[in-house]
C-alpha cells in the first residue's frame, strides 16, 4: 500500500469521526461522516498486515462502534450518542497511531 493512500484513507476516517464528534451539522452530514469512517477503514485494511498494524484493530473497532452508535441512537439517543462518541474517539486514536510519516533522510 502506498504511503499517500494510507495517509489519505486515515485522514478521511478521522475527518468523518470529527464531524460526528462535533455534532454541529445535520443528519445528512453525520451520515456522510459514517460513510467516510467506513471507507477510510476499508481502504486502510491492507496496511494492517504490515508489522505494527495493531492500530487498525482500534480503527476497525471504532468504525464498528460508530455505526452501532448511529443505529442505537434510533432507539435511545443517550446510549447511541455515548457509543458513537466512544467509536469516534477510537477512530481518531487509531488513525493517529497508524498515520505514517514520510522519512527524512
Amino acid at each position: 500500500m502506498s504511503l499517500r493512500l494510507l495517509q489519505a484513507s486515515l485522514s478521511v476516517a478521522s475527518a468523518g469521526a470529527i464531524v460526528i464528534l462535533l455534532g454541529l451539522f445535520g443528519t445528512a452530514v453525520s451520515i456522510a461522516g459514517l460513510v467516510a469512517i467506513a471507507l477510510g477503514t476499508v481502504l486502510a485494511a491492507p496496511a494492517a498486515r504490515d508489522e505494527g498494524g495493531g492500530w487498525w484493530r482500534l480503527l476497525a473497532a471504532g468504525a464498528a462502534l460508530s455505526i452501532l452508535g448511529a443505529l442505537l441512537a434510533l432507539v435511545s439517543e443517550t446510549v447511541g450518542g455515548l457509543v458513537a462518541v466512544l467509536g469516534g474517539v477510537a477512530v481518531v486514536t487509531g488513525a493517529a497511531i497508524g498515520f505514517p510519516l514520510a522519512r527524512i533522510d
